[in-house]
């Protein structure tokens, strides 16, 4: 193996030849396990440390072509019926197969490297430094060194999640060598910043033959070129792939999906599709986003019946359309989907009472239910509380202007397992008609058919096990006053109204507080609030037990500092700390 040595003067290279070469050693270090090789003998050996290219880590930490991380704020394309995991933003999805990745630790298998070509180092170092850099990173340590240059392939090849940005000046040719690298990619995630169009996705095809999962999403300058035939043709292609989520996809057209392994299908920017066909016998998931424009005219109730009809076991549908109607959701029933878990029907002004009655009638399992946007009343919350009592855990009626404060309670009383309400701009004030940017003016056009809606209300929620609570917009609300021992989240931005001394929270376990666009002093009672809720739990710092355990009495200042301090011996107690969000 050659060593690189710094250049030398030119009166020492004249008498190089008479100087004596050193003799060349190898590494003190055993080149598989890095330990000192005097006195060691390697468990290690040969075959058990070439597996790596044979079986590759399957790990979101392993991606070793990762070049940045993406900020979940530019999905706000991929609206899905809410999850709402652990997620600052709340963002929307069902539950992705991807969020789990991280959770298991990886066993790792590592090459055998010469430790004279790799500087040095442990295999198990270099292994472990290469993989974590981005994409730009690995290109520029193959150029170091042979040894790092087949670290680097190796390192390629073993890559099975791959996330990539294509900003707009990247080359064709570029990607498509990037991703031939990856022989053994299944999860590809790529923010494009430049067009998609054919080329892209034959490229993709081509280079990744064991490809599972696809997700495309795009910048708002960049377009989307793939038609409804393309797609289909890379579906049926893909006889491995299980999960495609794809933005912007408005030049579709038409489609026709077939595919006996596609579990998982996102499709966003949907618009004025003249024909839809479904032969996926395995999706179990499905999510279609139509473009917020009224010249949409796309027929949903043929695209909803041959859904049902080409797929049937479906779990969690969602579909967000101005074009939803009862007429959608008797199609939707007639399937009869018996696994049907999830339902998120949004921005359907037409979906009334009646197809609360008959979704109930029909789906009686339901888990979570958003008809955020529809017309329904607080007698279609009756009839959601008679039938899901023992099922429905998230429930979302945003946007629901026929809803009172009557309605929201009745359900809270009547769903014991309810972990999550949204019931954004649902008691909103009538004289006021400003709007977040996130709500459009047709959304905001519907009046309210109720009498209730012209005077302002109160809320009174007493629940053991809601977990997150969003009461966004709610401008008609001046009083509220909540007892839930398990919430964590509670959004009242833009509750104008809402007076600070009709506020009470009895929410010990309270981490988050959204109060943008709120009255300084209904900050200032949140914060006091939250406060004196803190100070029981810090008092018992300075109660000591009897040694016989009979009872608490009170100690000096310095015993309580001292025994505080000893954490290996007491259990640390104290409060937790409670952000509330004003910006």
């Amino acid at each position: 193996m050659e060593r690189f040595h710094h250049p030398q003067s030119g009166a020492t290279t004249t008498n190089n030849s008479d100087l004596k070469r050193g003799k060349k050693r190898g590494s003190y270090n055993c080149g598989r396990c890095g330990l000192p090789k005097k006195g060691h003998v390697c468990n290690l050996t040969p075959s058990t440390t070439n597996t790596a290219t044979t079986s590759p880590p399957t790990t979101d930490s392993s991606n070793s072509a990762r070049c940045s991380t993406i900020d979940p704020s530019s999905h706000v394309h991929l609206r899905r019926a809410l999850s709402f995991d652990d997620a600052d933003d709340l963002r929307s999805g069902f539950h992705s197969d991807f969020d789990d990745i991280d959770e298991a630790e990886p066993v790792f298998d590592y090459p055998d490297i010469d430790p004279d070509s790799s500087g040095c180092l442990p295999a198990s170092c270099l292994w472990e430094i290469l993989r974590r850099l981005p994409p730009a990173g690995i290109l520029s340590a193959a150029r170091v060194c042979k040894g790092w240059r087949e670290t680097t392939k190796k390192i390629w090849r073993a890559a099975e999640v791959l996330r990539l940005r294509v900003p707009p000046k990247a080359q064709f040719g570029f990607v498509g060598s990037l991703l031939q690298k990856c022989s053994g990619l299944v999860t590809l995630s790529l923010r494009l910043e430049s067009d998609l169009d054919s080329m892209m996705l034959a490229c993709i095809a081509f280079s990744c033959p064991n490809l599972e999962a696809l997700e495309i999403t795009k910048s708002q300058s960049s377009i989307n070129r793939i038609t409804g035939g393309e797609l289909g043709r890379f579906v049926a292609d893909k006889r491995c792939l299980k999960s495609l989520k794809m933005e912007g996809c408005s030049s579709l057209g038409s489609f026709s999906l077939c595919s006996s392994s596609l579990g998982t299908l996102w499709l966003s920017d949907l618009c004025s599709l003249s024909k839809m066909a479904f032969n996926c016998p395995n999706l179990k998931e499905i999510s279609l986003e139509f473009s917020r424009h009224e010249n949409d005219r796309t027929d949903l109730v043929a695209m909803v019946d041959g859904m049902v009809r080409g797929c049937p076991r479906l779990q969690n549908v969602h579909i967000s359309s101005f074009r939803l109607s009862h007429a959608v959701v008797l199609a939707l029933t007639a399937g009869q989907l018996r696994g049907l878990r999830m339902l998120s029907l949004v921005l359907g002004a037409d979906i009334t009472d009646a197809s609360v009655a008959s979704i109930a009638s029909s789906y009686p399992n339901l888990e979570l239910l958003d008809l955020s946007g529809s017309s329904i009343s607080d007698s279609g919350i009756g009839m959601i509380c008679n039938v899901f009592p023992d099922t429905l855990s998230r429930l979302l009626l945003a946007l629901c202007p026929n809803i009172t404060s009557s309605g929201i309670q009745f359900a809270t009383a009547e769903l014991p397992l309810l972990e999550l309400m949204d019931c954004g701009m649902t008691i909103c004030d009538p004289n006021s008609q400003d709007s977040t940017s996130e709500i459009s003016d047709h959304e905001l056009s519907k009046p309210p058919n109720s009498k209730f809606h012209l005077i302002y209300q109160k809320l009174i929620i007493k629940h053991n096990h809601l977990k997150k609570l969003s009461l966004w917009g709610c401008s008609g609300l001046d009083a509220l006053y909540l007892n839930c021992p398990q919430l964590d989240d509670l959004n009242l931005n833009s509750c104008k109204n809402l007076h600070p001394e009709r506020l009470l929270l009895q929410c010990p376990s309270l981490r988050n507080v959204h109060a943008s666009d709120c009255e300084e002093l209904l900050v200032g009672a949140i914060r006091s609030q939250l406060k004196k809720a803190a100070s029981p739990e810090e008092n018992l710092l300075s109660c000591k037990r009897l040694a016989d355990g009979s009872k608490r009495i009170r100690v000096p200042p310095l015993v309580s500092s001292l025994s505080s301090d000893n954490g290996s011996k007491r259990r640390r107690v104290g409060s937790h700390h409670c952000n509330i969000h004003v910006c």
